[in-house]
């Protein structure tokens, strides 16, 4: 991979942070690929995941945080001074979550059962891209809108400006950020219609 290749020879640390494993392919094994890439290439690096999102653990803010060291030395050295830093964030975290989060990683039907729910929302995730383009193209749109199935996860930067934002908030009571960013897992299908056609009048 380029970027791992430019990283080691600039000796950058190595920080991942995967909040949407499952999400960009619908698999956990291939959007992993990074990850093991830059592990096979020799980096020391930080990963965090989160299971908010694809377990749906949102309010219990579960997820883990792995440190790649050279040897077990250096991983006790570092660990002694992770535990140094979280102390004093949380002593005792709430359980719930990871407990939740353990129990299906370990319990080969309910992990297998995940794999598919992963996959399904990745999958409907895709068509919601997809049909938001659509129909803007369908309703003449001249904006080139390939960007919404070109990029992946649950939000998209849709290239609006702060002003359309606003007219979609003040005429549409459709909300997103200031700088554009949407929700499309807030799509259905039955109101991408309607999305499609305010984001189509704010843009022309």
């Amino acid at each position: 991979m380029e970027m791992s290749k430019i990283c080691q020879d600039r000796n950058h640390f190595v920080f991942i942070d995967m909040a949407y494993q499952g999400y960009a392919t619908g698999s956990l094994e291939n959007d992993a690929f990074a990850v093991r890439q830059f592990a096979r290439d020799g980096h020391k690096l930080l990963l965090t995941q989160s299971f908010a999102k694809n377990m749906g653990l949102y309010g219990e803010r579960v997820g883990a945080m792995t440190l790649l060291t050279s040897d077990t030395d250096e991983a006790k050295r570092v660990e002694s001074q992770v535990k140094i830093i979280i102390r004093p964030l949380w002593a005792n975290p709430p359980i719930h979550g990871a407990r939740i989060a353990t129990t299906i990683l370990n319990n080969k039907e309910l992990y297998d059962q995940w794999l598919i729910e992963v996959k399904s929302m990745a999958d409907r995730t895709f068509l919601m891209r997809k049909m938001l383009r659509e129909e803007l193209e369908r309703k003449g749109s001249k904006r080139n809108w390939s960007h919404i199935t070109g990029q992946i996860g649950m939000f998209c930067f849709s290239g609006l400006n702060e002003a359309e934002v606003k007219q979609l908030r003040d005429d549409y009571h459709i909300y997103m950020t200031k700088d554009g960013r949407i929700s499309i897992v807030a799509l259905t299908t039955k109101n991408v219609d309607y999305v499609a056609k305010a984001i189509h009048e704010v843009t022309k």
